[in-house]
């Protein structure tokens, strides 16, 4: 009867492993898109277009690599968490910290230069 049961064992055993792996693959893939969704940015720049009616603030980001060259930075739109845009112009230099979740840009905190 003994050697019966050590089939049956070996296959309760491997199942028990099995659901270990599978539901470590499932945490790690559901942290690793958790991290993916929310990323952070900072960055200087200047501040090109205030769009006070859609609350959104386009940003001109300071170019960094070869001086000289003639290409201007990245410009980007963000929206402004917790704050009026009233404040902001066209012109202004700043210093920002944004968070990217699910495609939009938000300015967590940001500062003229």
């Amino acid at each position: 009867m003994a050697a019966y049961l050590k089939p049956v064992e070996f296959l309760e055993a491997s199942m028990k492993i099995a659901k270990i792996v599978l539901a470590s693959s499932a945490a790690l893939t559901l942290f690793s898109s958790m991290t993916l969704a929310q990323q952070a940015m900072t960055g200087t720049g200047t501040i090109t277009t205030v769009d006070r009616i859609s609350g959104k603030i386009a940003i001109q980001q300071a170019q960094s690599g070869t001086v000289g060259a003639n290409t201007g930075g990245v410009v980007n739109e963000f929206k402004l968490q917790g704050g009026s845009l009233d404040a902001w112009h066209a012109g202004d230099k700043v210093t920002f910290s944004a968070t990217e979740t699910g495609g939009m840009k938000t300015i967590t905190k940001i500062e003229k230069q």
